[in-house]
């Protein structure tokens, strides 16, 4: 082995080494319960499609226009009556959404 390849060898292992694998990893970190609870009275629909399991935009956007049609969420369940929006989605993410009645 040359020199100039023991040094590289060398080097590449004190980089492994005190490197962070976080650092290495092409993967990104675990991102899951970014958003631990969602104030469905004041969330978009973005926020609430990106925030909620079993939601995408379009029922997302149902929630929204549920919302502006009837006016805030008085209990999680009230979901219920939101088109496309059934009781096992409610059930799902009840540990995720908070009623905030400002």
């Amino acid at each position: 082995m040359s020199r100039l390849a023991w040094i590289k060898a060398v080097f590449t292992a004190l980089l492994l080494t005190f490197t962070p694998l976080a650092m290495v990893a092409d993967t990104p970190a675990d991102t899951t319960q970014q958003v631990s609870q969602l104030d469905i009275n004041s969330a978009d629909a973005t926020t609430i499609a990106e925030s909620l399991e079993r939601i995408g935009m379009v029922k997302a956007t149902e929630i929204v226009a549920y919302r502006e049609m009837f006016g805030k969420f008085r209990s999680v369940d009230e979901l219920i009556e939101v088109q496309g929006i059934g009781e096992a989605t409610v059930e799902k993410n009840r540990h995720r959404i908070v009623i905030v009645n400002n």
